[in-house]
């Protein structure tokens, strides 16, 4: 049986996972010093991390805040873990960045380093480079969060190869942000984890 064992939010600058406040951010003002504060809060130590746009940086969070107390990692081969990520405004934020510098003809300067991460499924690419995931991927973009298209994907991954998942939705526009991470096992006993279903996914999201 597939099972959910452990989930993360961010939602209005608070952190927490699996009904756990880990960080509140009330203090932090903008996002930009939300990021750095909860990457501190959390004990991260990963400096790419500072290079990261905010899209990245809320899915770095969110993953290390679920994986506070799972062994995912450890129990399945790299190679059977998926990652399956979703939101709205795809990597809308980054775009404007990316816009703002070559718009001014007389001042063309398009950054490397913010051009890099005009696509929304760098997201993945950094959380698999940083946990060593090599398994299936995908990334939506949807009009809301949409725990039926989720499902549906995973249920056809755990079909084939996969035998654990990083799912979720992973939302930056502006100074709006919010994270929701959950992680997914093909097979576990423990009778306290949520089976599998779009109602236990839409239930931990609105929490």
């Amino acid at each position: 049986m597939t099972h959910i064992t452990s989930y993360a939010h961010i939602k209005h600058q608070r952190l927490s996972a699996n009904g756990t406040l880990l960080f509140d951010g009330g203090s932090s003002g903008s996002l930009p010093g939300f990021l750095t504060d909860a990457y501190k809060a959390l004990g991260m130590s990963y400096p790419k991390y500072h290079k990261m746009d905010a899209l990245c940086k809320l899915g770095m969070l969110c993953m290390e805040a679920a994986l506070k107390e799972s062994e995912l990692l450890t129990t399945y081969p790299a190679d059977k873990i998926a990652i399956v990520l979703s939101n709205a405004a795809s990597s809308l934020d980054t775009d404007r960045a990316h816009q703002a510098s070559i718009q001014d003809k007389a001042n063309y300067f398009p950054s490397p380093a913010v051009f890099v991460y005009t696509l929304p499924n760098i997201v993945i690419g950094e959380i698999a480079i940083k946990y060593k995931i090599t398994g299936e991927n995908a990334f939506f973009v949807s009009e809301r969060f949409d725990a039926g298209l989720l499902l549906n994907y995973l249920e056809a991954l755990f079909h084939g190869e996969t035998q654990a998942a990083v799912c979720g939705w992973v939302e930056a526009d502006g100074d709006a942000a919010e994270a929701f991470i959950f992680l997914v096992e093909k097979s576990n006993k423990n009778s306290n984890f949520k089976p599998l279903n779009q109602e236990a996914i839409t239930e931990l999201y609105n929490q």
